[in-house]
């Protein structure tokens, strides 16, 4: 069954202090942690378990070779293996290099659904400060209009904090 919310309740819903601080805490507790992969597995478990009304958090890490968005680290449950640049909101996130957040995901044109309890979805691009492009971070929520201006704000400044660890 599909959850309604409201702007002003969507903008509650992001623990905005609490993401952030505890990526940061876990990061200082693991400095010696140089691994992308578990940095980025553990990134995917702070988002999933912090946020409400999320059914997906995770990484597609791209592939220059193939030209393809490939599944990383997530929570949730299974999901598209690879995805092409411009394919879904994941893939039109990363060829765009810009968030995208899709208050409806079953009106958005293309979109890729893994899971048919996802109303709701934001994707923020991985992309270093020199331009080199890395993926995307995706989430899902059950909740229609799930994301809006904080959460998108926040999540970028995760997503920038992150890149410094990957």
């Amino acid at each position: 069954m599909a959850i309604e919310i409201t702007r002003a309740e969507a903008d509650t819903l992001l623990k905005t202090p609490l993401i952030s601080k505890l990526l940061i805490e876990w990061i200082k507790g693991e400095e010696s942690e140089k691994f992308p992969l578990a940095n980025l597995a553990n990134a995917s478990a702070i988002l999933f378990e912090n946020l409400k009304q999320v059914n997906w958090a995770g990484f597609y890490l791209y592939d220059e070779k193939v030209d393809e968005l490939i599944l990383g680290p997530f929570l949730g449950k299974p999901a598209v293996v690879r995805i092409k640049p411009g394919s879904g909101v994941v893939g039109e996130s990363f060829e765009k290099q810009e968030t995208i957040t899709v208050a409806d995901v079953h009106v958005f044109d293309g979109h890729i659904a893994c899971d048919p309890a996802s109303n709701a979805e934001i994707v923020v691009p991985l992309t270093t400060a020199d331009g080199k492009r890395l993926g995307v971070l995706d989430i899902d929520s059950t909740a229609f209009n799930r994301f809006g201006a904080k959460e998108k704000a926040e999540l970028e400044h995760f997503v920038k904090t992150l890149l410094q660890y990957i």
